[in-house]
């Protein structure tokens, strides 16, 4: 298992829930790295990104200014810090690395999902 995520769970809207996923670092260090979600009957979607180095990142307008991306590139590792929860952030999330350094939404890796539901 190359990426592994951990972090989803039930939680009231308004809430907050951290995810986290540790990448092996053959797979991750020099790559960005990016959280999508997807419910049922609908495709992935992006949610945020992070480049190689932590310094720039992106994030889809739904979330912008409720979730934070970060990463620790020694732990290779990258977190989705996700305040505010809404009902419509309920779906399956799942980390991925990105075929390049910088974000590119073009991800190549991808972990096992972990389930957010937030109740309303």
């Amino acid at each position: 298992v190359q990426l592994q995520a951990s972090g989803g769970g039930l939680v009231q809207a308004g809430g907050s829930l951290r995810l986290s996923c540790a990448a092996a670092k053959r797979t991750s260090s020099n790559n960005a790295m990016g959280w999508y979600r997807q419910t049922p009957g609908k495709d992935r979607e992006f949610v945020a990104c992070v480049g190689w180095n932590g310094g720039s990142t992106s994030y889809a307008d739904a979330v912008k200014g409720r979730f934070t991306i970060s990463r620790d590139r020694p732990q290779s590792t990258v977190s989705l810090q996700m305040n505010s929860l809404k009902p419509e952030d309920t779906a399956v999330y799942y980390c991925a690395v990105d075929r390049r350094a910088m974000c590119s939404n073009s991800p190549q890796t991808w972990g096992q999902g972990t389930l957010v539901t937030v109740s309303s």
